[in-house]
Formats: C-alpha cells, sequence, structure tokens
C-alpha cells in the first residue's frame, strides 16, 4: 500500500471505530454524547452574539457554527440520532440534526413536524439549505408551506425555494416559473422574515440562466408596486440580479455540477 494511502487509513481508522461504537448505543445515548460536546465547545461570547442576528438564545448553549460543522462529519449521517437531536429542543443540537439526518431517510410528515417546531430563521435556513432542498417532497413543501400563517413557518417555503434554485434542484424550466408565481403571490407580506426569504426567493431563481430575464421583470414590476412590502422586495431583489446578469449562466453551470456530485 503507498506511504500516502497508508496514512489516510490510518487517520479515519479512530473515526471508524468510534462510529460503531456509537452506533451500538441508543439514539438518545448518541444524542446525550452530542449535547456533552456541545456543551463543552460553548461559550457566553457565542451565545450572547447570537441577539444581535436576531436569533433567541433561550435554548442556546452558545457553539460556533464550524464547531457544529466539524462534529457532524465526525457522527456522519444516522437518520435516528437526528431525531433525538431535534427532541432535544436545544438550538445547537437542532443545527447539528440538519447536517446529520439523512435525506433520503426524511418523511414528508418529518418536515412538517420539523416546520412546526421552527422558532426562529435561522434553524429554519439551515434546515432548508442543507437537508430539506436534498429530498424527494421539497418542491410539494414549497407550495405547501408557502400559505402557512405563522411567519418562520411561511418563511421555510421560501427558504426552501431559494435553496432548490442556488443548488439547481428544480425539475425544469417550469418550476422555475412557479416559484416566482409564488414570490408574486406572497410579496404582499409585510412580515421581515417572509419578505426577506421572498427576496431570497427571487434572488435565487434569477441565477439560473433561463429565468433570469423573468426574474428581473419581476422585480421590476414589484419595484413599481403601490404596495411596501412588494416595494421592497423588488428593490431589494434588483441590486442583486443586476449583478448577476452576466455571469447567470456560469453560475447555474456551477451548481448543477455541484448538485451532481
Amino acid at each position: 500500500m503507498p506511504a500516502r494511502t497508508q496514512t489516510a487509513a490510518s487517520a479515519t481508522a479512530p473515526t471508524r471505530r468510534r462510529r460503531a461504537q456509537d452506533a451500538a448505543e441508543s439514539p438518545q445515548a448518541r444524542a446525550d454524547n452530542a449535547l456533552r460536546w456541545l456543551r463543552e465547545h460553548a461559550s457566553k461570547k457565542t451565545r450572547d452574539g447570537l441577539a444581535r442576528y436576531a436569533i433567541p438564545n433561550e435554548n442556546a448553549l452558545g457553539v460556533a457554527m464550524k464547531d457544529i460543522q466539524s462534529l457532524a462529519k465526525e457522527l456522519g449521517r444516522d437518520h435516528a440520532l437526528a431525531g433525538a437531536l431535534w427532541d432535544a429542543g436545544v438550538y445547537e443540537a437542532r443545527l447539528l440534526a440538519a447536517y446529520v439526518d439523512d435525506p433520503a431517510s426524511v418523511t414528508a410528515a418529518q418536515m412538517d413536524a420539523w416546520c412546526r417546531d421552527f422558532d426562529n430563521w435561522a434553524v429554519c435556513d439551515t434546515l432548508c439549505f442543507v437537508l430539506f432542498d436534498r429530498t424527494a417532497h421539497a418542491w410539494r413543501k414549497v407550495e405547501q408551506w408557502s400559505s402557512r400563517r405563522d411567519e418562520i413557518q411561511k418563511r421555510a417555503a421560501f427558504a426552501l425555494l431559494a435553496s432548490l434554485a442556488l443548488h439547481g434542484r428544480l425539475a425544469d424550466d417550469a418550476q422555475y416559473a412557479k416559484g416566482l408565481a409564488l414570490v408574486e403571490r406572497e410579496a404582499g407580506d409585510e412580515r421581515n422574515f417572509v419578505r426577506k426569504g421572498v427576496s431570497w426567493a427571487l434572488r435565487s431563481i434569477g441565477r439560473h440562466a433561463a429565468s433570469h430575464a423573468d426574474a428581473l421583470a419581476l422585480a421590476r414590476r414589484l419595484a413599481a408596486s403601490d404596495d411596501a412590502s412588494a416595494r421592497w422586495i423588488g428593490k431589494d431583489a434588483l441590486r442583486d440580479l443586476a449583478k448577476t446578469r452576466v455571469t447567470a449562466k456560469k453560475v447555474v453551470a456551477s451548481t448543477r455540477r455541484r448538485s451532481a456530485d
């Protein structure tokens, strides 16, 4: 065996042994171990800093995202563990659940249940961006959640739509067009987290080369609207879409390559 391969094998052996040991434990025991690790890597400064980003910290420990992602890599995909982490109700544990859950094992009922638990934009966006948009139920949830009354649950529809568009996971140009129709329909919602989610979805769809002109036209219509929320969304999107006009094809090609990996 070449020396380089030996080094790689020896480096991953402890991780493999650890995963094998963890697999013998119950999901709750594995979740307890992960929570213990998170507490050991928490800081008051990080916890207090969440307020600057409009993230409630009552159920937070104060763990940096880079540390959560590092732990997720060690743990690997584990659907049962993700469920136990989510049920803990701890902010960082729910972020960790997004990274360790297996998209192929996520059900539509689970997505609905977790969406109902969303109590801040950060958990909502993370779940949509790294987990939900990889499931077979993603588009259906965009359509269903876009009519939700709760502010964060409704944001989830557009965070998920934005994630699908950015990662090149919308099925075809028709779904991009349907996404724009949802954006236009809900642009009048004046609630902060909804309108920012709607703007994110519009800007993300505009990065798809075939949809860029339509997204730009919609942004211009919204920017000229008499409705304050729609006008804000339109102007916010215009600032970004004008910059992506030349690079739209390049952006979409790169996201599609990444999604195929």
